[in-house]
Order: structure tokens, then sequence, then C-alpha cells
């Protein structure tokens, strides 16, 4: 495994291991700022909490966009019994995260392990099995609270942050197992992609910008970019599933999801660059899907947009992608990025 693909997988660890569900976001941006500080760039952060970066390079301007924020839950009120009815952050599946551990993040910084269960999950007692819906979950703390007065007096409230644990594994035969692969597998790559042009000295075929959206699993993560913007990329998970052409090894190349179509000349570009380039890709159609590079359209800029990725199983689960994925991912944005 070369150099750039030891620092992406590297930084995925480091990017997996700071909680991030939308909205709680400025740690993860920290680092952001530190990390590509530290690689030479002068980043800035918005007022929303967006990370902003450009690479290099001078006209037709592009920004590759990747989000950090995940999904999550948030405390909605404290039972009578001291554990916590949750509410979701984003498209939050419960049924994939019962049995799962997490943290509790208070608004003074205190931090709290739970972990999440349906409210019967003994199989030795339930007489019927519980529906893993919302409203049947809920967040046992690993303190000794009975009572809502209990779990108050540790100084949790309504609205605290609820993080899944990621359980970042990368196997010794390539293949990434996490929560948030999706986008922070593709934040890595991003990360990794400053660092190469910085240290090998890539010659940029025009001005290229990275950007790091923090609501974008809520909806609204990519709805400022600059004005001078010709082109976008969303560098986000590729789809893996049933009626796909994507596998975990390929970067997927995404011609239309639930918003639409995405730029006929700009996919045909990629695709074609691909091809050119002998990497394993896919062109699919995801059904469920939306992108940050969608709300930038809606919010009124005129550019052009498409959307790439490593292709990622088992979306919004614990998900699963390979080093192969990545290392077709990144290597179409060097072919497109440089000259």
């Amino acid at each position: 495994m070369n150099s750039h693909m030891n620092f992406i997988k590297e930084q995925l660890y480091t990017l997996t291991s700071i909680p991030s569900p939308s909205s709680f976001t400025a740690k993860v941006t920290d680092y952001l700022l530190s990390e590509l500080s530290s690689l030479g760039y002068s980043p800035e952060r918005s007022n929303k909490g967006n990370v902003f970066v450009t690479l290099g390079g001078s006209g037709s301007p592009l920004v590759l966009a990747a989000h950090v924020d995940t999904l999550g839950a948030m405390v909605r009120s404290i039972k009578e019994n001291g554990r916590l009815r949750p509410t979701t952050i984003g498209g939050h599946q419960w049924s994939t995260a019962d049995g799962e551990n997490c943290t509790i993040h208070t608004r003074d910084g205190r931090v709290y392990t739970g972990v999440v269960l349906n409210k019967e999950p003994s199989s030795h007692v339930a007489d019927q099995k519980t529906e893993l819906i919302e409203e049947n979950m809920e967040i046992l703390l690993d303190e000794n609270v009975a009572s809502d007065q209990d779990t108050l007096a540790l100084g949790i409230q309504t609205g605290d942050i609820i993080a899944m644990d990621p359980r970042t594994v990368v196997t010794e035969s390539g293949y990434i197992k996490s929560r948030f692969l999706d986008d922070k597998l593709s934040a890595a790559i991003l990360l990794g992609l400053a660092r190469a042009v910085r240290e090998d000295a890539w010659k940029l075929n025009r001005k290229v910008s990275l950007l790091f959206t923090v609501y974008e699993e809520v909806g609204h993560g990519g709805s400022v970019v600059p004005d001078d913007t010709e082109e976008m990329i969303s560098v986000d998970m590729g789809c893996v599933g049933s009626d796909l052409g994507c596998t975990e090894r390929m970067v997927s190349i995404c011609a239309k999801d639930s918003g639409g179509p995405y730029n006929y000349d700009l996919i045909t570009a990629l695709s074609n660059l691909a091809k050119e380039k002998k990497l394993d890709y896919a062109i699919d159609i995801y059904p469920h899907y939306g992108s940050d590079v969608e709300t930038t359209l809606r919010a009124g800029y005129d550019i052009r947009h498409g959307l790439i990725g490593p292709g990622v199983y088992a979306s919004h689960n614990y998900e699963r992608s390979h080093m192969d994925g990545v290392h077709n991912t990144f290597e179409l944005l060097k072919a497109y990025i440089t000259r």
C-alpha cells in the first residue's frame, strides 16, 4: 500500500474516532483546520461550520465536497426510570443500532457511555419481538441511575447529543468496516488529495478547492460555495446493492439519484477518464439518495455538478468498503484535476 493510501487510512481512523452528528461538529472541524494548516494551507471555517480550503491552480474553479457530519441521535426526554428517549439526527435507522454502544455528550463538556436497546431486549423475558422503531428505543446509561432525577444530576438534559460507536476496522485484505464511512471515508480521501498536491507538487489544471460540510445528513450542507465556482463534485459514498454495478472495490459515478440527473457532460468526462486510466468503476443510479451538490444547485448556484465515491455496502448501517475503492476514487480525482 503506497504512502497516500496509508495516509488516507490513518485519517479515516482519526475522523471516525471524533463524534460528529450533524450540529455537533466543532471538534471534527477543529481537526480539519489543524491538519490542513499543518500541510501548508490556509483553511477557513464558515459561520455555519463548513471548512473551505483552496489547494491551488487558476481558472475554471472546481469545488470537491465531502461531509464530516454523521447520523446520530439527540436526547428527546429523560424517562422516569432514568433512561433516555432518543430522537434521530439524519436518516439514522434504529434497526441497525439495537445493542450498539454509544456516548452521550452534555452541553458542559461531560461525556458518558451507554448502550442502545429496545424496551424489552431479553429473549428470555419478551413475550413477543419488539418492533425496532424510535418510540421503542432507549439509551441505558452506564451509570447507577434509577430515576429521571438521578440522570439530571449527571448534567444530562434534553438536546444532548448521542453518538454511536463507529467500530472502525481495516482488515489485512483491505476491507474497511465502520459506521460513518458515509462520508468520513471520502473526507479522508480529500485530505489525502490535499497532501499529495502539496508533497508531490501536482500541477493543477484549474483552481481546485475542498469543501468539508457539516449539515449534509440533514439536507443543507452544501448550500453556500464561492461565487466563482463553475463545477462542483460531491465526493460521497458510492452505493452498492441490488440492481447496481458498483462493488466495494470500485469508484462509483452517479448518473442520477432522487434529485434527478447529474450534469451529463461532467459524468461523461469522468467516466471517459476512468476508462482511459483503466480504473475499476461503474456508472449507477441511486434511487434513494441526495447529495451536497444538489443543495448547492437548489440554493441558486449556476454550476455543473457531479457525484462520485468509493463503493460502500450497507449504507446508514455498519458499512463496508475496500481500499481498492479508495484507490480508484483517489486516482480518478487525481486524473481530473492534474495535467
